[in-house]
């Protein structure tokens, strides 16, 4: 699942990459929009701490009209539930993600996603995403978890496919699309088995268009970015770190671990005394 991104780029430079102008609140600016990390499960605080969200706050760019990236929480709160009892929400969905993630093939019949899947389509646009990998090691009796990185080999920005909900008091929040893993997924983020929905940037125009069907949307997902379009590298532990400040540019550096066994593209080769 994808519960932690990256948006490193400026407003300036994220317009131009969606094609789309930020129209953001008096209070927000860059600083509180650019993030090395993105945890989803944060707070955050904007306009130097006087402002609070329960999760992190994302540019998104949405269906209802695309010539604009709208800030909205990270989070999927249904259309029944008010932002008054997002706390209580959030904490009841924690086994579930919180609404970080939804499931791509139950948008179209659950009760929850099926009216944004049709109206309120969006795409969230990250220069990066994380997932852990699960290595054969324990470490004090606990698995030896190492988060990778996730980035287009372009390097421009990755275009997750999402959904977005008003609650009952007219607060949006949205959702990452998820569905099952492809090769390079399961054999990285190899408990869970999912990956996000990353569409081709071809795919953006018909992914936001009011008269995309069923059909064409399925598609999409069933054709979106493929393994060989995206790079993968093990970064450091300091992400998972509620010690450390996962917040720097450093933190997408590759760090290479020896408890890893798959491969992967950079990845050392053993020493060799006879070579």
């Amino acid at each position: 699942m994808c519960y932690s991104a990256q948006q490193k780029l400026t407003i300036s430079d994220l317009e131009k990459a969606m094609n789309a102008i930020a129209r953001l609140p008096e209070f927000m600016d860059d600083d509180d929009l650019q993030h090395y990390h993105i945890n989803g499960f944060a707070k955050h605080y904007m306009n130097d701490g006087k402002k609070m969200a329960l999760h992190p706050v994302m540019l998104i760019q949405p269906q209802e009209n695309p010539k604009y990236l709208t800030p909205l929480m990270w989070g999927f709160i249904p259309r029944w539930e008010s932002v008054e009892r997002a706390a209580e929400y959030y904490k009841e969905t924690l086994p579930y993600g919180s609404g970080l993630n939804a499931t791509s093939e139950k948008m179209f019949t659950s009760r929850m996603f099926k009216e944004s899947a049709e109206q309120r389509r969006c795409v969230v646009p990250v220069t990066a995403f994380f997932e852990p990998h699960t290595t054969p090691v324990k470490v004090k009796g606990k698995p030896f978890k190492v988060p990778f990185i996730f980035e287009r080999r372009d390097k421009k920005v990755v275009k997750l496919a999402g959904i977005y909900e008003f609650t009952s008091d007219r607060e949006p929040t949205f959702s990452v699309l998820t569905k099952p893993a492809t090769p390079l997924f399961e054999k990285i983020h190899n408990t869970k088995k999912r990956r996000p929905v990353i569409l081709h940037d071809e795919q953006t125009e018909k992914w936001l268009d009011n008269s995309s069907s069923r059909g064409d949307l399925e598609e999409i997902i069933a054709t979106d970015m493929p393994d060989e379009l995206i790079i993968a590298q093990p970064i450091s532990k300091d992400l998972y770190s509620p010690k450390t400040d996962s917040n720097r540019e450093n933190i997408s550096d590759p760090v290479h671990y020896k408890e890893i066994e798959i491969d992967y593209e950079n990845k050392p080769k053993p020493l060799d005394l006879f070579s």
